[in-house]
């Protein structure tokens, strides 16, 4: 996810394959460029389903990410995918379709679109129209192309919706929707999802789509389902306080830095629990015991989020950051708790005393104990690379 001055962009993405399939013919890709201030996003759908179909969304999408990177024109990065993609012979159409989103540092949008279903803008409890431009391309293989364009710029509240068509064709040919769901099915249950709940996140609104076209295709997809959705809105932040400071005597200084810290927080690590304790004169009680026996269970604190064990929890922690799946079940310990609230959060802040625990110098110590610093460097990496977090850290 990508910050900007005015809001914070939250993108996510649900999917569902082809039910003889493993792998999605969808490919949904994110790429920031802090440098530049930029985010780009793709959406492409592989004609058919399976590895064949992944293949040539992969291969569109990773040159439509090239392409948009050069800062190239929205007619000239489709024509080049155009003439790039194969061409099926029998029915001359082109191997993948596509959706294309270039947030820019100015704070404004540029979408591309071919052959997907339209991208829908919802300000409010409204679709807006961000006056679409249509164009037509001269390709090698098969004639003139047509594609959509258009730039806007986003106010704080406004959700940008994508889909595969394996959505708006969900249910095709069933006695209840012999036509597929359609654009407009779809678009009213964008907007009562929204009304029912204002500030649902990108995430969950993916995931009602998908579910609802899973449910109109009998659970068996018929296509591969997919749900993008970008969402404007204000920062959520959350701060991580472990560790001891290297002197005594900025004990206090932790302390107050954590106390007026406007968001979320978690205090890792027992002599942190208790400076923190100490300083704020509140107590540190037991909370529920964990069924991990390896970890620790957490405890309770006044004005504390969530209140672990150090090392070993956070490390456990970084491991289920790296191998999240969206199948993944997040386990309800110590470490599944800092997950969920890391990851429900935007700005992720690491306050890191470098006083040296010498039981984590200990050799006999678990393998997975590693020195503060180096943890948090490979968490920071994660977070950002896979998470698209915005991570500061810094060392008291």
């Amino acid at each position: 996810m990508h910050s900007a001055k005015k809001y914070h962009i939250e993108i996510d993405s649900q999917q569902k394959s082809h039910h003889e399939s493993r792998i999605c013919g969808d490919v949904f890709l994110i790429k920031r460029i802090p440098e530049e201030k930029r985010t780009l996003v793709v959406l492409a759908d592989g004609m058919g389903h399976g590895v064949k179909a992944n293949m040539l969304a992969t291969l569109t999408s990773t040159m439509a990410l090239n392409f948009m990177q050069e800062y190239k024109t929205p007619e000239r990065i489709a024509e080049t995918i155009l003439n790039t993609l194969p061409v099926c012979s029998d029915r001359k159409v082109s191997y993948s379709t596509f959706t294309l989103l270039d947030f820019s540092f100015t704070g404004e949008i540029t979408i591309t679109e071919f052959d997907n279903p339209v991208t829908q803008i919802i300000r409010g409890f409204k679709f807006i129209d961000p006056e679409w431009k249509t164009m037509t391309l001269p390709t090698d293989l098969i004639g003139q192309r047509t594609i959509r364009s258009c730039k806007f710029s986003p106010a704080l509240g406004d959700r940008i919706v994508m889909c595969s068509d394996g959505v708006v064709q969900s249910g095709m040919g069933s006695a209840d929707l012999p036509l597929g769901w359609g654009m407009e099915n779809y678009k009213e249950f964008l907007l009562r999802q929204v009304k029912n709940q204002p500030g649902i996140s990108a995430y969950h609104l993916a995931g009602k789509v998908v579910t609802i076209a899973h449910k109109n295709d009998g659970y068996m997809a018929k296509d591969d389902i997919s749900s993008c959705t970008i969402y404007f809105r204000e920062p959520r932040k959350l701060i991580i306080c472990t560790g001891p400071p290297y002197h005594y005597a900025n004990d206090p200084l932790m302390a107050e830095k954590l106390k007026n810290f406007k968001g979320a927080k978690i205090v890792s690590g027992a002599t942190t629990s208790e400076i923190i304790s100490r300083e704020w004169k509140v107590q540190i009680r037991d909370g529920q015991k964990n069924d991990d026996h390896d970890l620790p269970p957490e405890s309770l604190m006044e004005g504390v989020d969530l209140v672990t064990e150090g090392i070993l929890t956070i490390t456990r922690m970084e491991k289920l950051l790296r191998e999240f799946k969206h199948s993944t079940v997040i386990p309800d310990d110590p470490a599944g708790k800092m997950f969920k609230l890391i990851h429900a959060h935007d700005e992720i802040y690491f306050l890191i005393g470098t006083r040296v625990n010498l039981a984590h110098q200990d050799p006999n110590m678990p393998v997975e104990i590693e020195i503060r610093r180096s943890v948090v460097k490979r968490l920071k990496r994660v977070l950002k690379d896979k998470f698209l977090k915005d991570v500061r850290v810094e060392f008291i």
